[in-house]
């Protein structure tokens, strides 16, 4: 895993678990790690107003030996990816001049956010999420508010190449009824953006209980339905208008699809190969 995401990583594995007093503390850490690498722990208290014995609990919290050793990391990160920052810095800047468009500002914004993905995946959990998928007897995907739409274009691109993908708790259909078809050698995939919807959070949390492998694409290590993901995916979502972007997510999204079909077998091409000529015979696309 790329060291930037490391730190991130590590918050949003322990963050349902720490208290009101430690979330905020390691907010501050997730959004202020050139700082903390290169001030000491008393200044970092002073700018935070987070007491030393609390940052020095955080870092134990999180499973570091010591505030020192959390601090390293940051270090580490932040050695690592100041090139790519200042690269995004500037693109943002260029995007946020007085007579720039809203059409410049948020594309700076998605170029920024799917090289923010480029930087810090960790390219093995995609490939192990990518396996568990093609292993699954079956697949159910659900995302609700700003994701349904997103999940939904998934789900169309999943039926080319397999019958067993689901969509949940869409046109009617209940979300329980999906859950309650899943096993241990099923997978639920959930797409949640703050405001974090409490049907996805519920929904992963019941996955695990049954056993099923869990994929999150979220937005952030605060996300309730990380702690509860088998393969979890915090996907940068920044943007100057007042929705989260979604540039970054379909860039992953796809991307998954992409490997599943290239790593499959021929019959793989063979369904949608038949897919294609029942589209062609109900005369479904535009010929001329």
């Amino acid at each position: 895993m790329n060291r930037s995401n490391r730190l991130q990583e590590r918050v949003a594995e322990h963050y349902a678990d720490l208290s009101i007093k430690l979330r905020a503390a390691a907010d501050f850490v997730l959004e202020n790690e050139m700082d903390v690498a290169a001030r000491s722990l008393r200044a970092i208290s002073a700018a935070s107003g987070v007491s030393p014995a609390t940052l020095s609990r955080l870092a134990r919290a999180l499973g570091f030996e010591s505030y020192e050793e959390l601090r390293e990391l940051c270090r580490d990160s932040v050695g690592g990816r100041t090139h790519s920052f200042s690269e995004r810095a500037q693109q943002l800047r260029d995007g946020l001049d007085a007579d720039s468009s809203v059409f410049e500002r948020q594309a700076s914004a998605c170029i920024s956010n799917i090289t923010n993905l480029v930087d810090t995946l960790d390219t093995d959990r995609v490939q192990n999420a990518v396996n568990a998928l093609a292993d699954a007897q079956s697949v159910v995907l659900f995302g609700a508010f700003g994701s349904t739409g997103i999940v939904e274009y998934m789900a169309y691109l999943a039926n080319y190449f397999s019958p067993t993908w689901t969509l949940a708790g869409r046109m009617g259909a209940s979300l329980g009824t999906s859950l309650a078809s899943l096993g241990p050698e099923d997978v639920l995939f959930v797409v949640t953006k703050a405001p974090y919807a409490a049907r996805a959070v519920r929904a992963v949390e019941a996955a695990q209980e049954i056993g099923a492998k869990t994929i999150v694409i979220s937005d952030s290590h605060a996300c309730p339905a990380i702690k509860f993901a088998t393969f979890p995916f915090i996907v940068p979502s920044d943007s100057p208008q007042f929705f989260s972007s979604y540039a970054a997510t379909l860039t992953l999204m796809e991307s998954m699809v992409a490997m599943l079909v290239a790593q499959s077998g021929e019959g793989t091409s063979e369904r949608i190969r038949e897919v294609e000529r029942h589209n062609q015979r109900l005369g479904d696309f535009w010929v001329d």
